[in-house]
């Protein structure tokens, strides 16, 4: 069995780091209401599935082609989230909400977060990088591990962003108040991204 705990707490750190979906998740939340920031929160998380069966079916592959390759995977994947934590560490974003937000049908919000999702190239290399890192490669049964895997990550964002929006008026005005709020949970982020890198790079 893949590390199960260890790889939730780490999906739910990264997925808690503000970005473009829980941002947008908030925005429309505040705007349309509770029922737009959920339609939101349910696209954003549908869209992961795509992203799933790209690293799932291409993790798979490797795995069966090429031992070696596996291990470069591997250290890519480690450098890649250190890389991204040194950005994440690095960054002094804020949160920006557009209060003045355009209202949208629930249809729209929904096709457009999933699309939004898809298309997003940073989601595709990220899952590449992330979900195998917590495979045991060795237990066999690869494609199953990555699915398990995969479908606690999106169960957790479903989760972390059906409750920013149903508490979106309370969390947008704790981010208007406390302005300096995104850049501590930035940092927060960056270090579970550069500690997780660290951990996967180190022998077992």
């Amino acid at each position: 069995m893949p590390e199960v705990w260890l790889f939730l707490i780490a999906a739910m750190t990264l997925t808690l780091a503000p970005g473009p979906d829980n941002i947008y998740v908030l925005t429309r939340g505040i705007t349309q209401g509770r029922k737009a920031g959920l339609v939101a929160a349910a696209g954003f998380s549908s869209g992961l599935i795509f992203h799933t069966m790209l690293a799932v079916l291409g993790f798979a592959a490797l795995i069966k082609a090429s031992p070696l390759a596996y291990s470069l995977l591997r250290y890519a994947g480690a450098a890649y989230l250190i890389y991204i934590g040194v950005r994440t560490l690095r960054s002094h974003s804020s949160i920006q909400l557009q209060g003045n937000a355009e209202p949208m049908k629930l249809s729209r919000i929904y096709w457009q977060s999933v699309i939004a999702n898809i298309l997003n190239p940073k989601v595709t290399l990220f899952f590449i990088a992330f979900l195998p890192q917590f495979v045991n490669a060795s237990a066999g049964h690869i494609p199953a591990q990555m699915l398990l895997l995969a479908a606690i990550f999106i169960l957790q964002a479903l989760a972390i962003f059906s409750v920013v929006a149903l508490f979106s008026g309370m969390v947008g005005a704790f981010f208007q108040r406390k302005k300096s709020a995104a850049t501590t949970m930035n940092r927060l982020a960056g270090s579970a991204f550069i500690a997780l890198g660290i951990r996967i790079a180190l022998p077992q």
